[in-house]
């Protein structure tokens, strides 16, 4: 099982244990929103099928998940991930955080641990993000982190019979080392 600590966080290997609480935070509309895959609703029990396939997908070294903890009460809060491309050595940073824990922090606690995990761990030269342009508390986690706007994806996705511009975060190994 695979962890990393910091101050007020644990991040985890998921579990099919976590599934109900992933149903309860990623089904508020508020965070499916801001997400590209989230459903909504959540349909009941397809939590545990997500864990399972995300699993299986991290063994091919394409994906690197966990869940993130909050020490304190020692509750799943939300999900980070990496996605990997070992050919180009570049990852992509997602996450979601439940609606209970937004504006405390943990997101950026979170992000900046896995930046370091990406870049340490798994040898990465580039980590990026993009976020809706809406959704301001997304990108300004990329910002605290490090990753320097590289320009909008405009009308890029489609969400809920809209349209939306995505806006791209990145750094380079070098920058993330000076």
């Amino acid at each position: 099982m695979r962890e990393i600590e910091t101050n007020r966080l644990l991040l985890r290997t998921l579990n099919t244990n976590d599934s109900e609480r992933i149903e309860e935070l990623a089904g508020d509309y508020d965070v499916a929103k801001t997400t590209l895959t989230v459903p909504h609703p959540y349909p009941g029990g397809s939590a545990k099928n997500f864990i399972e396939s995300v699993l299986e997908a991290e063994k091919s070294g394409r994906l690197v998940i966990f869940a993130i903890i909050e020490k304190e009460q020692q509750q799943l809060i939300g999900i980070i991930n990496l996605s990997v491309n070992p050919t180009y050595r570049r990852g992509e940073l997602a996450y979601w955080v439940g609606k209970p824990y937004w504006g405390k922090g943990y997101g950026t606690e979170a992000a900046k641990s896995l930046l370091a995990f990406g870049f340490e761990e798994l040898n990465l030269n580039k980590i990026f993000a993009q976020s809706f342009t809406n959704n301001p508390g997304s990108y300004k986690i990329m910002e605290k982190i490090g990753l320097k706007y590289e320009g909008t994806l405009k009308q890029h996705v489609a969400r809920f019979g809209e349209f939306y511009d995505l806006a791209h975060y990145g750094i380079l190994r070098e920058e993330y080392k000076s």
